[in-house]
């Protein structure tokens, strides 16, 4: 008895002592671990990369894990919180050019990287982005886009993982290396259909958009156009755009989610109805009473002040009624648009959205649609709808139901 005790517990020892070493050559917890592996991928032609981050505690969002894989090579997982750890052979790769950084769904990813290091992964290929060109449908999600290319349903259970926790189960690091693993037959079999279709330049294009680093920077004084207030009055957005750009500030510089700092809709009652006095600011219903008391309601008034005293507050944006004669023209747009993306199997969502035809829909006459920015008039969209939408308001083509579908019909011929 006791020797079945004695060989079990050394079984057991064993079986953790294999887990343990399994788990840590997929996850790199030193920098010079870090610095031979990235000098490893980035000779390869493209790697994938995910990331694990949480947000809901504070302003910035914490990255916890950073998975990184390449073609012939297993999945890795980078420890950002290990003890002593420096990520900059992680940046390295990412602004190394050589090497196309694979994603799925890149903007949060690309968020957090470019708040760490100021600069942002390059050059860029996004899977969700490639599979729209290809005919998946409005942002499909990756567990479907590997389904369908990889025939594998995907066990997302630790979805909800607290990243910053250490350590992590096994369980919680194959699922976070299963969202690079399968990436790459994803990547690979989306760039081949790209190829073949000739619209690798399509998805290129678009790269630009994620490209941009405007959309990842968060100014203060552009921040009271995310609140919602019931008026426009250029006073009352005065009022508000000083107080939201103190409460981005103060969030930023606490690091702490915005509505911690004070919530939207005291900002616009605020702005609407602007406290003079610590007393004016006790008495309004959603500002928490500890505000009034506090460093932040002095702040609070001196920003309510600001607003007031702005020369130049910012104008509200011209109301958009759309002509009740040009509801026809849109809506044959949008049919059109239905049967082109369809025949070019691409997403029509990113062919044009409702405004780029609204738009359209009003411009009349060769000079002015030339004069037009509108993307659906340029590059592959063009190719795809524009012509055809010009073609329509020309009154070359027409719509017509035959056999219960709505079909094009050139009227030239």
């Amino acid at each position: 008895m006791d020797n079945f005790y004695t060989v079990s517990s050394r079984i057991s020892w064993l079986f953790f002592a294999l887990r343990d070493k399994t788990m840590a050559m997929r996850m790199i917890t030193d920098t010079k671990t870090l610095k031979s592996h990235c000098e490893t991928l980035a000779k390869h032609p493209y790697i994938t990369v995910d990331t694990e981050f949480l947000r809901d505690k504070t302003y910035y969002a914490r990255l916890c894990l950073v998975q990184l894989c390449a073609k012939g090579m297993d999945p890795v997982a980078v420890d950002p919180l290990a003890n002593g750890i420096d990520l900059q052979p992680l940046f390295d790769l990412m602004a190394d050019t050589s090497t196309i950084k694979v994603f799925h769904a890149a903007r949060q990813d690309l968020e957090i990287f470019f708040q760490i290091c100021g600069a942002l992964p390059t050059p860029l290929f996004d899977t969700q982005v490639a599979a729209m060109v290809c005919g998946y449908g409005d942002q499909i999600g990756y567990l479907n886009l590997v389904k369908d290319v990889c025939g594998i349903a995907l066990d997302k259970g630790a979805q909800f993982t607290d990243w910053s926790r250490r350590p992590l189960s096994e369980k919680q690091l194959s699922y976070a290396l299963d969202d690079v693993t399968y990436l790459r037959d994803a990547y690979e079999s989306l760039a081949k259909r790209l190829e073949q279709q000739k619209r690798t330049q399509w998805v290129l294009q678009e790269m630009e958009v994620l490209n941009d680093t405007r959309i990842y920077e968060m100014e203060p004084n552009e921040a009271w156009r995310r609140i919602k207030v019931r008026t426009n009055k250029p006073k009352v957005l005065g009022v508000l755009k000083a107080i939201a750009a103190w409460r981005e500030r103060e969030a930023q510089r606490m690091n702490i989610p915005r509505p911690r700092v004070i919530r939207d809709d005291a900002l616009a009652d605020m702005a609407i109805h602007p406290p003079r006095n610590r007393d004016d600011l006790q008495k309004m219903r959603n500002v928490p009473p500890d505000i009034s008391k506090s460093r932040k309601g002095e702040d609070v008034l001196k920003a309510v002040q600001q607003g007031l005293a702005d020369p130049n507050p910012p104008k509200p944006p011209p109301k958009k009624r759309f002509p009740q004669d040009s509801i026809p023209v849109l809506e044959m747009m949008k049919m059109l648009l239905k049967i082109q993306a369809g025949i070019h199997d691409v997403a029509p969502r990113l062919v044009a959205s409702i405004d780029d035809l609204e738009e359209l829909a009003q411009i009349e006459g060769t000079a002015l649609l030339e004069k037009s920015d509108l993307k659906l008039l340029k590059g592959w969209r063009f190719d795809v709808f524009g012509k055809e939408a010009l073609a329509m308001k020309r009154g070359d083509i027409a719509l017509s139901l035959q056999n219960g579908k709505i079909v094009k019909i050139d009227l030239k011929k």
